[in-house]
């Protein structure tokens, strides 16, 4: 009896490590996104770092703050309440609250209007207007401020306050002012001219077709604004600095450092609180933020 020997067959081909058509599409994805996002990784990082070394600081110990170590034994999340029970804190914040709230609000109210006018209004003298509103973004602050302190503490007696930082944002600022008018201008005037033929006036057409349309650039010029004021240190330290209960977080962090100028964790703490409002208002507000400053300039 023959037998009939079949022929081996042959061993299927080994891919090695590199795995499979579908394991290197992953790979090849991979490296084209890291090659394509390291940059924005970096970048990010770069200004990420900072901040969670403020953070780490602030809930360490007074022995460990500053000592070289990057990672806290053990977290002192009292801290925090020692900066609000230091004496003035709490004041400094009520100050920065009213100081940026009403100078908001009142650049707001105050640059909408001209900045409608500059834009959709027809009148003799218009380009001079928008030339000179312009020209006073050129001269800076410091030039200004000797006479400016004059008339604040000499004539209407309000030094020691922070209402010589108010009260003129009530009549309009420059920068926010040729902001919004940008904005505007990429308004259709079809929607204007159709709101006048339905019977509205100016005012109306203002408050009822313009505003609406004109969010994302009126958001734009508040946080701008909201982040100067917040931010202020010149200001307040002019006209405020001789009287500590009108003092703001800007100015008063100063006088924290230089008391607990051996406690750095404190300090960090101090700071990150006085930080926190921008970033989360800047965090949750970013989207009308960006779509107000992309889409001015669009028309001169």
């Amino acid at each position: 009896m023959t037998t009939t020997t079949l022929p081996a067959r042959p061993a299927p081909a080994r891919t090695g490590t590199t795995g499979g058509p579908a394991a290197r599409a992953r790979r090849t994805r991979l490296l084209h996104w890291i090659a394509v996002h390291s940059l924005a990784v970096a970048t990010a990082l770069f200004f990420l770092l900072p901040f969670v070394f403020v953070f780490l600081t602030s809930v360490m110990s007074d022995d460990q703050a500053m000592s070289g170590e990057l990672w806290p034994h053990e977290w002192h999340w009292s801290n925090y309440g020692t900066v609000f029970q230091t004496p003035g804190f709490v004041d400094w914040w009520k100050n920065s609250l009213l100081y940026a709230g009403l100078g908001t609000l009142f650049t707001v109210c105050s640059a909408v209007p001209v900045a409608y006018a500059l834009a959709k209004l027809r009148f003799r003298g218009r380009r001079t207007t928008m030339i000179l509103v312009i020209s006073t973004m050129m001269l800076p602050p410091q030039v200004i401020v000797v006479p400016m302190y004059l008339v604040w503490a000499q004539q209407l007696h309000l030094s020691g306050s922070l209402w010589p930082l108010i009260i003129p944002m009530a009549f309009g600022d420059a920068y926010s002012i040729f902001l919004l008018r940008q904005f505007l201008l990429t308004i259709p005037q079809e929607y204007l001219e159709s709101a006048k033929v339905d019977g509205c006036g100016e005012l109306r057409t203002l408050l009822k077709i313009v505003v609406p349309m004109a969010r994302p650039g009126i958001a734009a010029i508040a946080l701008f604004q909201f982040f100067y004021c917040w931010n202020d240190y010149f200001g307040p330290q002019i006209y405020a600095a001789q009287n500590p209960a009108s003092w703001t977080l800007s100015y008063g962090l100063e006088s924290f450092k230089s008391a607990h100028s051996v406690n750095w964790n404190l300090t960090m703490a101090a700071t990150l609180l006085v930080m926190a409002p921008v970033v989360l208002i800047f965090f949750f507000a970013q989207k009308a933020f960006v779509e107000g400053v992309t889409l001015t300039g669009v028309k001169g």
